[in-house]
């Protein structure tokens, strides 16, 4: 008897408790609880010792996140290690990994910057915007500059990252546009097929090729929207991609 009347005063103690210390008790709590996990990990993934843990939705799975291209599940003692996407099925089966992916390429593209991209910008408001890495002799890179009149008459600002995956020939053209005394103009030259002068100058194309090295980048052009999340396949014809920036308002 005497058992039960702690127990339930207990209860009522924690429930006259202010919800702030309640909070941050269950914040103690999982900082106890990811320190473990990150212990456990490095035991078995050494490299994991600079990841980001976090937990999941799912009670005794933890995310472990040390790139774009890196995000797994451990359970809190690393016995078991799932590598994989997670869909959330009652939320339209929107895929928690891709959304973390997602985030972490946004901070990427922050840490870059706009300075170091060569922007398109329209005239008008900007309605959506949109990231792309680019070879400047890819052909479908080509044929998607071709179309950035139509971009910029549909509010969308165009961000390019240069990734000269074809060689020495691509990477002196990609610092000679940015070099250049007007970088549009020199690049609606070279994705035209002719000849940029030669310039030199200190530029952002070894950050550019990093950052795509990082964010697992193999091939032109990756287009990446504003939520982060790459364009499946590549190429995208913008009469097909400008209804889907539209539609994500």
């Amino acid at each position: 008897m005497k058992s039960l009347l702690n127990s339930t005063l207990l209860l009522l103690l924690m429930a006259c408790l202010p919800v702030s210390l309640v909070q941050a008790a269950e914040k103690s709590d999982e900082k106890v609880d990811i320190a473990a996990v990150k212990q456990a990990l490095v035991k078995v993934i050494p490299q994991a010792r600079n990841a980001t843990i976090k937990i999941t939705p799912i009670p005794g799975l933890y995310e472990v996140t040390a790139s774009a291209e890196m995000v797994l599940y451990t359970t809190k003692d690393a016995s078991y290690i799932i590598s994989g996407d997670m869909f959330d099925m009652q939320n339209n089966q929107k895929n928690l990994t891709e959304v973390r992916r997602g985030g972490i390429r946004q901070e990427a593209l922050n840490s870059l910057g706009e300075d170091n991209m060569l922007v398109y910008t329209p005239k008008g408001e900007v309605k959506h915007t949109i990231t792309v890495f680019t070879d400047i002799y890819c052909p479908y890179c080509q044929r998607l500059h071709h179309e950035m009149d139509n971009y910029m008459k549909n509010g969308v600002k165009v961000r390019y990252i240069f990734v000269p995956f074809k060689g020495e020939k691509s990477v002196n053209t990609s610092v000679s546009v940015w070099c250049a005394k007007d970088r549009n103009k020199a690049m609606d030259m070279a994705k035209s097929g002719k000849a940029v002068d030669k310039k030199v100058c200190e530029n952002p194309i070894s950050k550019h090729q990093t950052l795509a090295r990082e964010l697992g980048i193999r091939g032109t052009p990756a287009i990446m929207l504003e939520s982060g999340q790459l364009v499946p396949g590549g190429y995208v014809p913008s009469a097909k991609l400008i209804p889907q920036l539209k539609s994500t308002l």
